[in-house]
């Protein structure tokens, strides 16, 4: 490996997520109010906790915790928890619970932006252009002497003006946002997701990382990057890793379409990536259609969690995946809701129906746990053609497992170069130096 790779913490190497939105999962009311009677519903996430290790995982990611006005995207205090979640002793209650299990718990920061009712902001409203705080944002005053009641104008977030976008030049902004990571840090937490890391200069994150590390060198700083210079935001940005938005696009798009080609592509790219650092992988999360929605024909499911699992990432199942749960996400007003449902109050009361896809996932994870190498594994393509796929995941120590995957209605027989044993899939055979796999059929093979 290179010498100028981002290894990232060494924990992470073993790391699965479960993937969380606490305000859906816990059926919250979508509007929230700072000035509203606390409402427990934080120990109704806790009692999942055995659920995620029984997926194999062992992590959990976390969509925001912190007071908000409506969704968690529009922060309002990062210091204090959502009332509509609970308060800092049930936040405290969940990291025990999660410590105590060997589950790493990482926190979602929304540091691109705050709500209108940010406290921050809401000085900058009611004392003018001398608010303490009027250097956070990018403003633009009416001329003539302020008045009680004037407004700015303010840079926003893609258009949504109740989002208001921070200054990341003002020095404040600096120690605030260093301040709260290394803030919840100190209570336990292992990480952070940084949202919308790809609207913020990366300069801002260097700053930020390299304050926290000094106290935290071990945590886990994770940027949401759609598409860009993955590799160039995770060494500019001092982060451990993006999100990897492209192979996700490349999973749903090419089984949906029985173009593998566009699969073959997308992991070269993803190797690439790998040279220099770990994304993070998946296949569903808070923002988008889920993979079940997504795929017309539900035996490619696995397919997906193949390549999830079977290459170079750090993986996170979102919740509901691992049971084979609908949703569209519409661009409209409440248009996520579909993708971030309420659960249960325990696992036992879950359908049935989806125990079998639930049951692919441990078969997977178990894969995975099995050959720790596939953290920073290389894949390369032995073989593709429309419908028919056969990769290579490759470890820096030699190691090498193939993944085989089709999407024919017939069965087929693909050459597996070095192939020794079926170590996963349905009616997958050896002979003849080729798998034979059944119709839509994968396998993953030692290698």
């Amino acid at each position: 490996m290179s010498s100028t790779r981002v290894e990232g913490p060494g924990w992470v190497q073993d790391a699965v997520f479960w993937h969380v939105y606490p305000l859906g999962f816990t059926g919250s009311e979508r509007a929230g109010d700072p000035q509203a009677p606390v409402v427990h519903r934080l120990p109704h996430l806790t009692a999942w906790l055995d659920h995620l290790l029984a997926l194999g995982a062992n992590g959990l990611l976390l969509g925001p915790v912190f007071a908000s006005s409506t969704h968690g995207y529009d922060t309002v205090d990062h210091l204090r928890v959502d009332p509509r979640l609970g308060d800092d002793d049930d936040l405290a209650a969940l990291l025990d619970a999660a410590r105590a299990k060997g589950v790493r718990v990482l926190l979602d920061g929304v540091f691109n932006h705050v709500g209108r009712d940010h406290w921050a902001f809401r000085a900058v409203l009611e004392q003018g252009p001398s608010a303490e705080t009027a250097s956070w944002f990018r403003l633009r005053w009416p001329e003539g002497e302020w008045q009680p009641g004037v407004e700015p104008d303010h840079d926003d977030f893609e258009g949504h003006h109740h989002l208001v976008a921070l200054d990341h030049s003002c020095p404040a902004v600096v120690d605030h946002v260093a301040e709260v990571m290394t803030h919840w840090l100190d209570r336990g937490v292992d990480g952070w997701r940084l949202d919308a890391a790809y609207a913020v200069p990366t300069h801002f994150w260097a700053q930020v990382a390299d304050r926290v590390r000094e106290r935290h060198p071990h945590a886990y700083l994770l940027g949401e990057v759609i598409h860009g210079d993955y590799a160039g935001v995770v060494r500019e940005g001092h982060l451990d890793a993006v999100t990897q938005y492209e192979l996700w696009k490349a999973v749903w798009s090419s089984l949906e379409e029985g173009n593998l080609w566009e699969l073959s592509h997308a992991l070269g790219r993803h190797a690439e990536f790998l040279e220099a650092f770990t994304p993070q992988t998946f296949v569903g999360n808070h923002d988008v259609t889920r993979l079940a929605s997504r795929l017309t024909d539900e035996r490619h499911l696995a397919h997906a969690l193949v390549v999830l699992l079977g290459t170079g990432g750090t993986p996170s199942v979102y919740y509901g995946d691992e049971h084979a749960y609908r949703g569209v996400k519409e661009d409209r007003e409440g248009g996520d809701d579909d993708v971030r449902p309420a659960f249960p109050a325990t696992p036992d009361e879950l359908s049935p129906v989806g125990l079998p896809v639930f049951h692919r996932h441990q078969e997977l994870v178990a894969v995975r746990r099995r050959h720790r190498w596939l953290h920073t594994a290389r894949p390369s393509v032995v073989s593709v053609e429309n419908r028919r796929l056969v990769v290579a995941s490759q470890g820096a120590g030699g190691e090498r497992l193939l993944l085989a995957l089709s999407l024919e209605d017939e069965a087929v027989a693909l050459e597996a170069p070095g192939a020794r044993e079926v170590l996963a899939g349905d009616a997958a055979r050896l002979e003849d130096g080729s798998v034979h796999l059944p119709p839509h059929g994968w396998a993953v093979l030692s290698g």
